[in-house]
């Protein structure tokens, strides 16, 4: 039977937990999702953990931060005047915004402190510094 090796286009149902339990995301209730192992469009963890697996092959891997989203950068945690914020947006603590970054593209930022005249945001990926834990489930090796 087949193996996941790398350049293979591979789908996987997943569920990804944090290392209390806590499910975070899942793809069991869509589609599975579908990438060529190798090409770096996943974190390294999970791209590593299928290969060597067949369809039907189901197993759970613990994934350390540095495999994952990297460390957490104090230096993307930012103040940013309130004056700059659209007038209807009322700033609360872990309230995600879009903001552009350096290159113009959009990503998620979450507010991490409020005072009268700034937020802080976090521009790190919110799994950032996060040991991570999959089931992985291969349903198909192309």
């Amino acid at each position: 039977m087949k193996e996941v090796q790398d350049k293979n286009t591979v789908s996987v149902h997943y569920t990804g937990k944090f290392t209390d339990g806590t499910i975070f995301d899942s793809s069991e209730s869509r589609e599975p999702l579908t990438f060529t192992v190798g090409e770096g469009n996943l974190i390294p963890g999970f791209e590593g953990a299928v290969v060597g697996m067949k369809v039907d092959e189901s197993k759970t891997v613990s994934i350390p931060f540095n495999q994952a989203y990297g460390p957490s950068s104090p230096d993307l945690i930012m103040s940013v005047p309130r004056a700059q914020l659209p007038a209807e947006i009322m700033p609360e603590v872990g309230m995600e915004l879009m903001a552009s970054g350096e290159e113009g593209q959009q990503q998620v930022v979450v507010i991490t402190e409020v005072t009268e005249n700034e937020i802080k945001v976090d521009y790190n990926h919110p799994l950032a510094g996060r040991d991570l834990v999959f089931d992985i489930r291969v349903v198909d090796i192309k």
